[in-house]
């Protein structure tokens, strides 16, 4: 009764052999035992090499994909991520609780006019402010001085002996225009980025008014439509903040 399952066995290993790879496996190399499986053929130093490369070309994936992810270089802090407007005060009173403090409503082309706080009670009186044209530093982020909510910053230029002078624009530039300084062009930046990144401290030393009384960051114009911005009474060699 041996012989039989022993021939039979004999027979599939001999149909395995004849097996061709790429042909469909006989019908007779199938049953109940499940189709044979044929063996890779690729000899080990083959597979090795394969390996080899397999793994070189995950390398470089890897590092493509580190360098895409690279992020670009931040762009430079200077005069273009402040937002400077034109401005003219509309209304200006003493602050009741502090005694250098200002506090006025300025028209910078904006729906309601700003609320800004001004610490001039030295320099000016009332009536100097009422319907001075002046420049605003616009894109700070809005805070309490001695509880008024102030939003922006009246631009001056002062010097070493104590005078103080606004910082004004043509009489023709228009209301709310951006003030403009020549290879220095971009979008303003963010109240929180100002503070975050610390840009005023950035920026700021660079300001300072020309011979001519001209407000300049680093030696180039503050420009508007109508022509460059000046210390309303030409005070030189100032700075601007």
């Amino acid at each position: 009764m041996r012989a039989p399952v022993i021939l039979l066995l004999l027979g599939f290993r001999a149909a395995d052999a004849f097996v061709v790879p790429g042909l469909s496996t006989p019908s007779f190399a199938t049953g109940r035992f499940g189709p044979i499986n044929h063996r890779d053929q690729t000899s080990p130093l083959s597979r090795l090499c394969m390996s080899t490369e397999e793994a070189s070309g995950e390398t470089k994936e890897k590092k493509q994909k580190k360098q895409k992810q690279t992020p670009p270089p931040p762009p430079p802090i200077d005069i273009s991520k402040l937002d400077i407007r034109v401005g003219v005060i509309q209304k200006a009173w003493e602050h009741e609780e502090a005694d250098k403090l200002f506090c006025e409503e300025i028209d910078i082309g904006e729906e309601v006019p700003r609320q800004i706080a001004s610490g001039l009670r030295e320099y000016y009186s009332v009536e100097d402010l009422q319907g001075q044209r002046v420049l605003v530093l616009s894109n700070l982020k809005t805070r309490k001085l001695v509880g008024f909510p102030s939003h922006g910053m009246v631009m001056c230029a002062s010097d070493g002996d104590g005078k103080v002078e606004f910082v004004v624009p043509p009489a023709d530039a228009t209301v709310g225009e951006r003030v403009a300084v020549e290879g220095f062009e971009g979008d303003p930046a963010t109240g929180n980025q100002l503070q975050k990144k610390k840009m005023l401290e950035t920026i700021f030393p660079d300001l300072k008014t020309d011979a001519a009384g001209v407000a300049c960051y680093k030696g180039k114009p503050f420009t508007t439509s109508a022509g460059p911005c000046k210390a309303q009474n030409g005070l030189a060699d100032a700075e601007v903040s």
